[in-house]
């Protein structure tokens, strides 16, 4: 009976950081540190870095989705607005505000609690076909308080 060869497990090479793109989130800044539902808008103000180098008819679209700890009251935010690339100001950064009503995805008040959020940045080239993916930021992520 022969014996069974086994051989050593392989190392993975460690792969170097992947480079940022392009698109980035600067910053996200909300209204209030602690929001209490029922009692107004919660605005969230992004800081979005563009890329110089694209050209043509691009949509931005900024989007967010908050989440209980329990992951069962969800709320998805998004903005989607058409932009000129390059701008013709020479701005290559521009804040998108998110705003929440603060309820959850079935339209009820959420309840108090810590709140994650993550947000994304993604440009999108106008086809024939519809949008189509040309870059997605990295996401940023972060909480809110809920008295």
């Amino acid at each position: 009976m022969a014996a069974a060869l086994l051989s050593a497990p392989t190392v993975d090479a460690k792969r170097p950081p992947a480079n940022e793109p392009d698109l980035r989130i600067i910053q996200v800044t909300m209204s209030t540190d602690s929001y209490v539902p029922g009692q107004g808008m919660l605005d969230v103000a992004v800081v979005i870095e563009l890329p110089t180098y694209l050209d043509g008819e691009i949509l931005l679209e900024v989007s967010s989705l908050i989440s209980s700890p329990s992951k069962r009251a969800m709320r998805f935010l998004a903005n989607r607005q058409p932009m000129a690339l390059p701008r013709a100001d020479g701005v290559s950064r521009i804040t998108v505000t998110l705003t929440w009503d603060g309820t959850d995805q079935h339209e009820q008040v959420v309840g108090q609690g810590r709140y994650a959020y993550e947000i994304k940045a993604k440009l999108l080239a106008v086809g024939e076909k519809g949008p189509r993916t040309l870059m997605n930021s990295w996401p940023k992520r972060g909480a809110i308080e809920i008295k």
